[in-house]
């Protein structure tokens, strides 16, 4: 009896000692973040202060200078070029993503859907700067056949949705993977069909996973460097057509920080800080679309 007590006491005092050090973690974490956010800002407030807010959008062009009185500070066309590259590349990688998980579970072999996997994780541990190569060396000409100069927003989706697919593919195969084997044995026993199994059962109660999939391809997109650096052109301006070269947030901070000074710095920061502000715009969204848990 003596025994028995003080091992339910040890497991108890295990426990609690687990839950501080997972509370500690997710404290730091929070931490880490939230430091991060204080650095852009203090960083970004000189250039916030001498350009003025209203000028990084409405301004006459990006023509810094390390004195504000001196430059022109519009982010609006990199900001407008990094929403279209992100945008058309979630366009297209989610469906092939989803696709692709949807072909493992429910269609390929069992060998086929392995090897499949296999290629999808080769594909996500490539470095970016590999893309960019290729997409430099291979895409690019390719384009420029089509309509020059090569070097264009096009390239910046192609190469992006390549990048992204392998992160919302596996994600959703895991999605799916987690699914009770109840909600298919139950769909088989009311007679429906496999597109019917996935259209009304499969994806519904995958939705969440598959949200937290779109939600990290969409952030590795909008925050890519190297690829988009190499293959866009890198034109501030707003694109007119897709084969327009244009120049991201990232690039732009990527290309400028080795020679900024002053407002010119400034500005800089301010660009990463408007990318943090994507992200945490883009998580709140996804929070609020996904399926409440019922109590």
């Amino acid at each position: 009896m003596i025994s028995s007590r003080n091992n339910i006491l040890s497991l108890w005092r295990n426990d609690k000692l687990l839950a501080w050090c997972l509370r500690g973690c997710a404290s730091i974490a929070g931490l880490i973040i939230l430091l991060i956010i204080v650095f852009l800002a203090l960083e970004a407030i000189p250039a916030l202060q001498q350009v003025g807010a209203s000028k990084f959008f409405f301004d006459r062009g990006w023509h810094p200078s390390p004195l504000a009185s001196e430059g022109h500070f519009n982010l609006a066309p990199m900001l407008v070029g990094t929403l279209m590259a992100t945008g058309g590349a979630i366009l297209l990688a989610t469906p092939l993503g989803i696709g692709a998980a949807l072909f493992c579970h429910y269609y390929a072999p069992p060998f086929l859907a392995r090897l499949y996997r296999r290629l999808i994780e080769l594909l996500a541990g490539i470095p970016s700067v590999i893309y960019g190569l290729w997409g430099l060396v291979v895409l690019v000409p390719l384009i420029r056949q089509l309509e020059p100069p090569g070097p264009s927003l096009l390239a910046g989706i192609l190469i992006l949705a390549l990048m992204i697919l392998p992160t919302i593919a596996l994600l959703a195969d895991a999605a799916l993977a987690g699914l009770p084997r109840e909600y298919t044995q139950g769909a088989a026993a009311l007679g429906f069909s496999r597109f019917s199994l996935i259209w009304h059962v499969a994806l519904p109660a995958a939705k969440s996973g598959l949200l937290t999939g779109i939600l990290l391809g969409t952030m590795r997109a909008l925050g890519e460097t190297m690829a988009v650096l190499m293959v866009c052109g890198n034109v501030v301006q707003v694109p007119g057509n897709i084969f327009d070269p244009i120049r991201t947030l990232t690039a732009n901070i990527a290309l400028e920080m080795a020679y900024a000074m002053g407002d010119h710095r400034s500005a800089l920061f301010v660009s990463g800080l408007l990318l943090m502000a994507l992200v945490m715009a883009l998580i709140a969204t996804v929070e609020i679309l996904k399926p409440k848990s019922s109590p």
